[in-house]
């Protein structure tokens, strides 16, 4: 059986758990928006499409600067990048299509969920409990690559086809939290 090198429930630790937490209620919030408000008006989901990429580069940006900095966290600042360039490039599809829109959260989706598996396998040894970032990071390249298709359709596509993948990354950000919450008991308890 491996075992891993897991820190007792530092500052760290906590930091990470809360951050997922959080991540996973944004997600939550931004999904319920997109479902019962933005069908009902275009500004306001317009208005979602864009703060979903700018809340990834802003939660990046706080959680590489609270774990050690932009230089020890080199994926997460460049996902900071990718995710800034993702909301001016939202804006700007915006006023050309939703299919446009839609490629450009697919491309977003597979460079950032790259960086993001990058960053889980990074901190696996030294938190653990990251095997669901590392799906969701793989996940969410995939599902970029079905967003590029999806966007060349046809069909013009709305906010509900973001909102599915924003409330399956609202889940992994959730089990992730949840797994380390219980892999910091389990250490307490054994102690």
């Amino acid at each position: 059986m491996r075992t891993y090198e897991i820190a007792p429930d530092t500052t760290d630790t906590q930091w990470l758990r809360h951050y997922y937490f959080l991540r996973a209620a944004f997600s939550v919030g931004w999904v319920i928006a997109a479902f019962a408000i933005a069908p009902s008006s275009a500004v306001i989901a317009a208005a979602l499409l864009i703060v979903y990429p700018a809340w990834d580069a802003a939660a990046n940006y706080l959680d590489a600067l609270r774990s050690g900095g932009l230089n020890q966290n080199r994926t997460q600042g460049l996902n900071v990048l990718v995710s800034l360039a993702t909301t001016i490039a939202v804006i700007l599809a915006l006023q050309v299509s939703m299919n446009w829109v839609l490629g450009i959260f697919g491309a977003w989706a597979i460079l950032s969920g790259l960086l993001q598996l990058g960053t889980a396998v990074r901190r696996w040894k030294r938190f653990g409990a990251q095997w669901a970032m590392v799906l969701s990071g793989g996940q969410s390249a995939l599902a970029g690559g079905f967003f590029i298709f999806q966007a060349t359709m046809p069909a013009v596509p709305s906010i509900a086809n973001v909102a599915g993948y924003a409330a399956v990354g609202a889940l992994y950000f959730l089990v992730s939290a949840v797994w380390l919450t219980v892999s910091t008991w389990r250490r307490s308890a054994a102690v």
